[in-house]
């Protein structure tokens, strides 16, 4: 299984030139009898669906859940998972809160794991508090996962903040914890 990773804030010029190269670069893939691997999300990971599909290469989509229900997904990612959902053949269910970057980390680092490569899109820069793509390329690496670095010239990063967490992370944790048994407690 190959897995795609890469930068969340891709500009939609960007985006667009990603898609012929990695329909190209997924299409060995696909001839390999290869399946791909993508967490759900907007920009990235619906490029990589539809270039997957017109590679004849096979998804899965990564989906988070609760409790082994598939859990909330926000806008704008519901849209993205949506569609993600018509491009692949599997979907899978983790254990993670969309919301919550170490929580995303902690599940990208445990999909990378089951993975014989990485294909990162990465423009070599370190990980910052938004974005974890270097995390991900070094803990890769580190597992013995074969990667491939994937930036094309002229590709290029949105000027506005990406990853800030939407009000419904912090709901979607108490019901989490609500669903486990575990009771939040109120002050009085």
């Amino acid at each position: 299984m190959i897995a795609v990773v890469g930068h969340a804030d891709l500009t939609a010029p960007t985006l667009a030139l990603l898609e012929e190269e990695l329909r190209s670069r997924l299409a060995a893939f696909a001839q390999a009898g290869t399946s791909g691997l993508v967490r759900a999300g907007k920009g990235l990971p619906v490029v990589v669906g539809r270039a997957a599909r017109k590679a004849g290469l096979a998804l899965v989509t990564v989906l988070p859940s609760c409790n082994g229900v598939p859990a909330h997904v926000a806008e704008p990612d519901r849209r993205a998972a949506g569609e993600l959902l018509l491009l692949s053949e599997q979907v899978r269910l983790v254990e993670y809160d969309p919301g919550d970057r170490t929580s995303c980390v902690t599940a990208d680092e445990g999909l990378l794991r089951s993975c014989a490569r990485v294909l990162a899109v990465w423009d070599g820069s370190p990980s910052s508090g938004r974005d974890a793509t270097a995390h991900l390329v070094a803990y890769a690496r580190s597992h013995g996962v074969d990667v491939e670095v994937l930036w094309p010239q002229g590709a290029e990063h949105e000027t506005t903040p990406q990853g800030v967490a939407t009000p419904a992370a912090p709901r979607m944790r108490r019901l989490c914890h609500l669903r486990a048994g575990r009771r939040a407690v109120r002050p009085t």
